[in-house]
Parts: structure tokens; C-alpha cells; sequence
């Protein structure tokens, strides 16, 4: 049995068409085309991805991104991040280290931001207050939420297809 409810371009409606085209400019990822079944989730998954990490830099975000897929094993997420990665700076060696756990090569707040990644990833009910206080140390108020949501997001986005064998795929980079 297919498990795979996700649309292709050819043969979506008119309406997730539209949305392949404008907000995706054509190239709708594995994890749209399963939420093209439900257009209403399309359009409010790709708003809220928009938003989530905004308040955050880029590098964090990616780093966040990197360490929480290669946590849940989602290869092509982590190489998805991984060519995003290059556009702020993460070599190779940021990127073994994030796929070893091994924080030592990142300033105190890229090490705060993994570590709260990371927990609540693992064992998100034994986040602790000393967990959220090491955080503040290095990020406001608004980019605390920014971080829980960024680590919920790329859990979500990581863990999403597995259940319905959607294949995900990785975009090629743009030279």
C-alpha cells in the first residue's frame, strides 16, 4: 500500500497550484506536497514557518536546525541546513560537531541556544528553570519563545513525514 498522500505539481488542483507557484516558486518540498491534503494547513504551516526564528540570527537558527534533525535522524533536513549553513559562516567542522553533540567550538550563547534545543528534543517535560535562566543570560524574553518555537518547528518539520513514508528530498543548491 502507498502511504504517500503527497500532491506533485501535475497533479495538484488549481488552488495548491497556486501556492506551489507563488509561495514556493515552484519547488514544493516533500513536506508541502503532504500538506497540500489539507490546503488550509499549507497556507498556515507556510505562514508560521515564515515567522518562526525571525527574532533569532540566522546562525543560531541553522545551528538549532542542524542539531535537532540530525537528532531525529532526518538526513535530508540536516543537509537542507547544511547548504543554508554556508550562507552564515558554518564550515564543515561546525557541522560534524553539531552532528556529534559536541558543543565546545561555539560561543556561550551558541551553546545555550543547542543545549535548550537539544533538552527539549530529548525530554522536553524536564526542561528546567536553570535550563530557561541560562538562556536569558543570552536572549531576550521575545527570543526565548523564538528559540522554543524554532526547536518545536524543526521537530515537527523532522518528524513529519516518517509516519506516511513521505520521501523527502533535498533542493539542489543555487550557485
Amino acid at each position: 500500500m502507498d502511504r504517500r498522500p503527497e500532491f506533485e505539481m501535475k497533479d495538484a488542483p488549481p488552488e495548491i497550484r497556486e501556492i506551489y507557484e507563488t509561495a514556493l516558486r515552484g519547488e514544493p518540498g516533500s513536506i508541502q506536497k503532504l500538506l497540500a491534503r489539507r490546503p488550509e494547513e499549507l497556507g498556515t504551516f507556510l505562514a508560521f514557518y515564515g515567522t518562526v526564528g525571525r527574532k533569532l540570527d540566522k546562525r543560531v537558527y541553522e545551528m538549532v536546525y542542524i542539531r535537532v534533525s540530525a537528532m531525529n535522524g532526518c538526513h535530508p533536513c540536516v543537509q537542507h541546513h547544511i547548504a543554508a549553513s554556508k550562507r552564515v559562516g558554518l564550515v564543515p567542522e561546525d557541522w560534524q560537531a553539531l552532528m556529534a553533540g559536541d558543543y565546545s567550538r561555539f560561543d556561550a550563547r551558541e551553546q545555550a541556544a543547542l543545549r535548550f534545543a537539544e533538552n527539549t528534543t530529548r525530554d522536553p517535560d524536564n526542561v528546567s528553570d536553570a535550563n530557561v535562566e541560562a538562556l536569558k543570560e543570552h536572549f531576550s524574553r521575545e527570543q526565548v519563545v523564538d528559540l522554543d518555537m524554532l526547536a518545536g518547528l524543526a521537530n515537527l518539520t523532522s518528524r513529519l513525514p516518517d509516519p506516511l513514508t513521505a520521501e523527502v528530498k533535498v533542493r539542489k543548491e543555487k550557485a
